[in-house]
């Protein structure tokens, strides 16, 4: 093995992900494939978790699910001692199937429905952030009907606005999350919950945006909620345990991103809570956190067969593959950006310039805008990286494709975690005309 360009390369120059051939994973699972390389999932979350452990503060990192669930993934952040934020009945059915400590997942959601709630009171779930107050009324009916005190959080949008992309963004006074700080509307929640008899609410949590670059945002949201608990405490003698500053840790996509380490985020954190704590007369409460991109984003890698080229004289060459849009819609929804290599080729010199094409049947089906690469050839497999988060996720069967396998690769090994759609499964759910034709 050598180190060509950042990437681990083998004696035929071809890429290794978990130290296996790039090449042989295509082979044996086919194109399309996402490749998880669980050792770079299991460093970040060591590394959030020993930092909180090194600065002696209570915590919990929640792993952030919709970035990618599965039952197998699940299980890796069991194993690594992760809690679970999930946002859908199917999410937190995945993590009762995956034998998740029903304990530790916390249930977030701008609309959750009565039977998502009815799902998370009958597994006691270990909390329920609370976004409004039509899920206040619905919650306090179901748990006095099930005779159960409901542990949650009430998410609050403190007013921030992180540096990141407009359709990210979270935090800020216009959201459809959350119960706004400066208008009333957190007090209001508050006062609701505050003295019923089967509601315990831990505290506050809030989120401010995703792929975040810097920590003043968090230190301000910080500083927002602990003078709102304060408040509470002063007037109404709540004692604030848990105070959650959510997630949208960034990572490093392109050379132009510059992401910082986890425990960089966790530090700046912990100073400005136990600064603002010790300035008052309530313990220090749990630090809770959720990262979903940080922990699995950059540990993704989307391996594809390269097909047809079209070339425009003095406008472009399109370079298309086997996937695209269906696999991963993020650079056509919001113009993301991303990094690739003919994984066949690599050490080999940069001679064209291409547009990496899906196979969609839209336009605007890109995967990547412009790169420099080796000359390609039809079979050749092209890597994409950090495609670990909201591809998969969000993949879709547009043009009725089948959304690909994904793959764990660790230390050489390497196991099929969910398998490729089949064209039986594209129909299974359909069924048969049985109206009869007008007229007949």
């Amino acid at each position: 093995m050598v180190m060509i360009s950042k990437h681990v390369v083998n004696e035929k120059g071809h890429l290794l992900l978990g130290g296996i051939d790039s090449i042989e994973l295509a082979k044996i699972y086919g194109t399309p494939l996402f490749v998880y390389d669980l050792s770079l999932i299991r460093e970040r979350a060591r590394a959030f978790i020993n930092t909180f452990k090194q600065e002696n503060v209570q915590a919990q990192v929640a792993y952030a699910s919709k970035a990618f669930s599965s039952v197998a993934m699940y299980q890796v952040m069991k194993q690594e001692n992760l809690s679970l934020d999930v946002v859908s009945a199917g999410e937190l059915y995945t993590a009762i199937k995956a034998g998740f400590p029903v304990d530790r997942i916390h249930f977030h959601g701008n609309n959750k429905s009565k039977e998502e709630l009815l799902l998370a009171i009958e597994h006691k779930i270990g909390c329920i952030v609370v976004d409004n107050f039509y899920e206040i009324e619905l919650l306090k009916k179901l748990a006095k009907e099930h005779d159960q005190k409901v542990n949650i959080l009430l998410r609050v949008t403190p007013g921030v606005e992180a540096h990141t992309h407009d359709y990210i963004t979270t935090g800020q006074q216009d959201s459809k999350f959350g119960f706004d700080l400066l208008n009333g509307q957190a007090d209001r929640a508050f006062h609701e919950v505050f003295r019923d008899e089967h509601i315990q609410l831990l505290g506050l949590h809030c989120h401010i945006g995703s792929q975040i670059f810097e920590t003043i945002g968090f230190k301000v949201a910080a500083e927002k909620l602990i003078k709102k608990m304060i408040e509470w405490y002063n007037e109404e003698g709540f004692q604030c345990t848990v105070l959650n500053l959510g997630g949208g840790f960034g990572i490093k996509y392109t050379e132009e991103d510059s992401p910082l380490e986890p425990s960089v985020y966790v530090k700046e954190m912990v100073v400005v809570v136990k600064d603002l704590v010790s300035k008052t007369n309530f313990a220090m409460p749990e630090i809770w956190i959720e990262p979903g991109r940080s922990l699995v984003g950059d540990a993704g890698t989307s391996l594809y067969t390269v097909g047809s080229e079209k070339e425009i004289p003095d406008i472009r060459t399109y370079l298309a593959v086997d996937g695209g849009m269906s696999d991963n819609i993020r650079p056509a929804l919001y113009g993301a950006l991303y990094d690739a290599v003919i994984a066949n080729k690599i050490g080999e010199k940069n001679t064209e310039n291409y547009t990496i094409a899906g196979k969609c049947c839209e336009s605007g089906d890109k995967l990547i805008e412009q790169i420099s690469l080796p000359k390609a050839d039809a079979g050749d497999i092209l890597a994409m990286f950090c495609t670990g988060a909201y591809g998969y996720a969000m993949a879709s069967n547009y043009n009725r494709l089948s959304r690909p396998a994904v793959v764990f690769v660790e230390n050489g090994n390497h196991q099929l975690a969910v398998r490729r759609e089949t064209l039986e499964d594209i129909v299974h759910l359909d069924l048969p005309l049985t109206l009869e034709k007008e007229g007949q």
